[in-house]
């Protein structure tokens, strides 16, 4: 797909169409109404444009089939991130859907199911380039198969391959839907034109979120049963030097991801959720560190967490493990940031990095090619041989800080061997590109953090200014209190919105009411009686009057304070019941519990309690492999 698709619909709206003008002569691909059948034919014909779009439009986002029918969704407004050796990044800003089959009547899941994709698809920062293989990495992709993007594609991080399952099923006989299939991924892209030293380059960040096990915060940790942990991030640092006509590309990967052992924080209200490490995971473990030694080469396991205290069991899970795997290809690193670096030094994590170097890191290399254009000739003259792979808890902020203090270490390597600085010299030294370099690697924090716990990311002071600042720490103090709210109060939909995306969730085959609160009924009443305590006590002091004695005033307010105090006890000895948890995928360590009634044995209701040892079934691996009619 070279160019943007024009939107229409036949007059007698028995299907909707979409025109390709990219071709000669230009592909028009339909979808049936109602049924959603997809063929192609080949013309010049004009069809009358569709009520909501009388414009172009820039691609398919997917065809997803809830309870009732199925919904086209459409990219209707996007933004240019930048170009790339010719090759232009978009980023999503708007879309519209249009329902297949139009409603009998209104149907409240399905209305609730429409909402949860529109808030994935707004809140998701998601990218794609119809001319570029976003998907992988350049070392990846630097032998052309001929192949159409969507074929190539890196299935880890095509976000969208679910939703677009009914195009990609009718390629496979029909090669002219190959150029509606446009492949989107979930993350941060950032290209920048800029010098140093009055050398012309593009610096590029590509992080790439994986779709498997994908998951917010706290419900998601963790490894599962095929391998694949919460969090996984593949980050990309790219610079371009364009010395026409020879282009050079220097491109250099890190990985973060979840400690791969089987282990949970559950949430219950409190500031610290309950930790727990189940079952050994050496089989999940050793699936998921053969495919990254397929795609990396050996891993520098870099592990930030806390040797003491609340974190000290995941450390020593994922220390018996490696012991466990004994495999010579993965390297154990452990650096305790939070310990290290305490007082702000955060310029202590060099150690780390010496302790890498000694280990075998600057063997390491980076990919490096050049492209002659008008030769035609593409040649690799570098290959990366191996990755850092990097955790804390969250892998988010002291993760943050490692990999850009190890990608500011490379990208002062290839400078130098790209004879644009010296070797005694340092882009740090030209304030220019060090800012941008500093606030593109913040950025990128940023988007990775609130893909994952609803907030920025912590310590992005340090990252763009290289130091802590007070400012710094109070936006830390406020992202951790948002990130208290949102993980125990609002991740519940977020996580259910991302699973009917990516097919996780399939509603055409869950028949029962999802979204509907199994609580008894004194557990759904409790915040009510406590904002009613709030609520009386404040009318007391704004609306009684003088004839009312104080005695009387004061008893009042003494019955509903205590009235608060009950309500508030009982929330937080219930704290499990009142998370707002997911609704639509079991989680791995809790599940729902019926609560009967003591003396008639009847069923009251549905409480989440923990389960006694984590659930080795594959998050939505089974839901997402097939589409049935």
């Amino acid at each position: 797909m070279s160019a943007p698709l024009q939107l229409s619909a036949t007059a007698s709206s028995s299907s909707i169409a979409f025109i390709n003008n990219a071709t000669s002569p230009p592909t028009i691909l339909e979808i049936s109404r109602p049924d959603g059948t997809v063929t192609t034919r080949r013309g010049d014909e004009k069809a009358e444009p569709y009520v909501n779009f009388g414009h172009a439009v820039p691609g398919i986002l997917g065809i997803i089939r809830l309870r009732l029918g199925r919904y086209v969704f459409v990219i209707t407004k996007t933004e240019k991130v930048g170009s790339l050796k010719g090759h232009t990044v978009y980023r999503i800003k708007d879309f519209e859907f249009i329902a297949l089959r139009e409603a009998t009547h209104q149907d409240p899941d399905e209305i609730m199911y429409l909402s949860l994709i529109k808030r994935h698809i707004q809140n998701g920062p998601m990218f794609f380039s119809y001319t570029w293989d976003l998907t992988n990495a350049m070392q990846r992709q630097s032998t052309d198969s001929g192949l159409p993007n969507w074929k190539k594609a890196d299935e880890r991080f095509f976000w969208n391959q679910y939703a677009l399952a009914d195009l990609i099923e009718a390629a496979g006989t029909n090669p002219d839907v190959d150029c509606f299939i446009l492949p989107v991924v979930y993350g941060f892209v950032s290209l920048t034109k800029c010098t140093i030293h009055s050398v012309p380059v593009t610096f590029g960040l590509i992080s790439r979120r994986s779709k498997y096990r994908m998951g917010t915060r706290y419900f998601s940790r963790g490894i599962d049963a095929a391998g694949h942990v919460s969090n996984y991030n593949e980050t990309e640092q790219l610079l371009v030097l364009d010395s026409s006509p020879a282009v050079e590309t220097y491109s250099y990967v890190q990985t973060r991801g979840s400690v791969p052992v089987y282990w949970a924080e559950i949430n219950d209200l409190k500031y610290k959720p309950k930790l727990r490490v189940f079952d050994s995971a050496l089989g999940p473990a050793k699936l998921h560190f053969d495919e990254q030694k397929k795609i990396y080469g050996p891993n520098y396991c870099v592990n930030l967490v806390n040797q003491k205290g609340h974190e000290l069991p995941v450390k020593a899970g994922y220390e018996a493990l490696v012991t466990e795997l004994a495999d010579p290809d993965v390297v154990y690193v452990y650096f305790d940031f939070h310990h290290e670096c305490r007082g702000m030094r955060f310029h202590r994590v060099q150690g780390l990095l010496d302790r890498l170097v000694e280990l075998g890191l600057g063997q390491q290399g980076w990919f490096r090619s050049v492209d002659d254009v008008e030769k035609g000739v593409f040649v690799t003259k570098k290959l990366q041989t191996s990755v850092v792979r990097t955790n804390c808890m969250d892998c988010l902020d002291r993760t943050n800080v490692v990999q850009s203090f190890l990608a500011s270490w490379v990208l002062n390597l290839q400078l130098i061997e790209a004879n644009i600085l010296s070797p005694e010299d340092r882009f740090q030294a030209h304030p220019h590109f060090d800012h941008i370099f500093r606030n593109v690697w913040a950025d990128n924090a940023d988007a990775v953090s609130k893909a994952y716990s609803g907030t920025g990311a912590l310590k992005t002071d340090f990252t763009r200014l290289g130091k802590r600042t007070k400012r710094g720490a109070l936006q830390d103090l406020s992202n951790s209190i948002e990130r208290y709210a949102r993980n125990n109060f609002f991740d519940g939909p977020r996580q259910d919105a991302a699973d009917v995306f990516l097919g996780n969730h399939r509603p055409f085959d869950n028949m029962d009411a999802p979204f509907r609160d199994h609580r008894p009924i004194v557990i759904q009443s409790m915040p009510y009686v406590a904002y009613t305590s709030i609520l009386m006590i404040l009318a007391t002091f704004f609306l009684s009057g003088e004839q009312d004695s104080w005695l009387k005033t004061r008893l009042f307010v003494v019955f509903w304070g205590a009235v608060f105090g009950y309500a508030m006890f009982y929330i937080k000895a219930h704290g499990l019941a009142y998370v707002n948890w997911p609704r639509l995928v079991p989680l791995d360590y809790v599940a729902e519990q019926e609560v009967v009634h003591a003396e008639t044995g009847r069923v009251k209701g549905w409480v989440m309690s923990e389960k006694g040892k984590v659930e080795t079934k594959i998050r939505g691996m089974e839901e997402g492999k097939k589409r049935t009619e």
